[in-house]
């Protein structure tokens, strides 16, 4: 289960960015994983709420977008976004597509955070 190895990369990046805003709280964490990353979000779900036990992220809500995936057709030079990861090929013409746009992605998108001010009110 890799997915406990991304969530404790995951927590201590938005830690470390989250250092910036002293006394603020992580609300929520953003990421956007591609088709092909082969993450399973059920796992990360529930590897996240352990690896934010006892850090300051504990009940920060980690929310997934999931990219589909894109590729290029060389033959009729479009991009098309493909419905399953089961076949390679041009949605459009059937041709066999190599370039690869977009699908691979595990990044953090975004942070939400909430200063003292908020926390106070």
């Amino acid at each position: 289960m890799h997915e406990l190895s991304i969530a404790a990369s995951i927590v201590e990046a938005v830690t470390e960015s989250a250092a910036a805003y002293p006394g603020a709280r992580v609300k929520e964490v953003r990421l956007r994983i591609g088709a092909l990353a082969s993450v399973i979000e059920d796992s990360l779900q529930f590897c996240w709420q352990i690896s934010t036990e006892g850090t300051p992220l504990a009940g920060a809500v980690l929310r997934v977008e999931t990219v589909p995936v894109t590729l290029h057709c060389a033959a009729c030079q479009a991009d098309a976004q493909l419905d399953g990861v089961q076949s390679f090929r041009c949605p459009r013409c059937g041709e066999p597509a190599t370039e690869l746009r977009q699908g691979r992605e595990l990044e953090i998108d975004s942070i939400e955070i909430e200063d003292e001010v908020e926390q106070q009110v």
